[in-house]
């Protein structure tokens, strides 16, 4: 699938080149790597190497959107996760909304990530649904789902326009992704705004009972809508995963310590 349209400015993908250590930041659906770009930037700043792809159909044109399946977005997450494991041997994921799906379905199929924090991630949008059992013909798009967010004067960048094809493939995403959550066993950090008006914060009360993470947090944010990366609480999930991120590194090198003394 080729795209019709340029880039928008300020939607292009961002590669940070930095440490040993990756991670994958992936934003949301009818989004851009925008929405995720103040962390990306942050964790760079600590010393991550850090890869925010765009992903295909979006941050161009809706009708770019339109033209795209789950399994385009799959694998422009799969080729971020490429350019970081060719630079780093260990790598955590992290995504808002759709991008927490991704993320979820990232640690489904790579047992190796090392952790992974969703944001307000979706399993399950009644609402979308909806939307699609409409009475009589659809049209070929619903308005806009993005910049649900409380502080003032913040836009997401995202569309104006939802495809209504593209409903059905997150949809599909959301039930690839829910069917296999017990699949997900290294330490997870969910983020859930107690208010959001696009992905019901149930869903990340299910992500947590649902997976096998030894290791798992439920952080809810009190001062935050759906796009919480741009919202007031942007600081609390920068600081909250950083500190998440050097817990992890310190006890799986403390494991590896242990291990190596074993064979003494």
């Amino acid at each position: 699938m080729t795209e019709t349209y340029p880039v928008v400015k300020g939607a292009e993908p961002f590669f940070f080149e930095g440490n040993d250590i990756g991670i994958l930041v992936l934003h949301g659906f009818t989004g851009s790597p925008q929405s995720m770009r103040p962390l990306g930037e942050a964790y760079h700043e600590a010393g991550y190497t850090v890869c925010g792809p765009r992903l295909k159909g979006h941050g161009t044109h809706y009708e770019d959107m339109e033209k795209t399946t789950c399994q385009d977005w799959i694998d422009s997450v799969e080729a971020g996760y490429e350019w970081l494991k060719n630079r780093c041997g260990t790598i955590f994921v992290t995504g808002l909304s759709m991008g927490g799906t991704l993320t979820l379905y990232m640690a489904e199929h790579h047992p190796e990530i090392c952790g992974i924090a969703p944001i307000n991630a979706a399993i399950n949008m009644p609402a979308l649904a909806g939307a699609l059992a409409g009475v009589g013909d659809l049209p070929r798009f619903l308005d806009a789902i993005g910049s649900d967010i409380k502080k003032p004067g913040v836009k997401e960048l995202a569309y104006e326009k939802t495809p209504v094809k593209s409903i059905g493939e997150i949809t599909e995403l959301m039930k690839k992704v829910k069917g296999d959550l017990e699949k997900v066993n290294c330490p997870a950090l969910i983020f859930v705004s107690k208010e959001d008006h696009v992905v019901p914060p149930s869903n990340s009360q299910e992500i947590y009972s649902s997976i096998k993470s030894a290791a798992k947090e439920l952080v809810t944010l009190d001062n935050s809508y759906h796009v919480a990366t741009l919202d007031n609480d942007q600081d609390i999930i920068i600081e909250r995963t950083l500190h998440f991120l050097q817990r992890v590194l310190e006890t799986s090198s403390l494991q590896g310590l242990e291990h190596h003394h074993h064979h003494h």
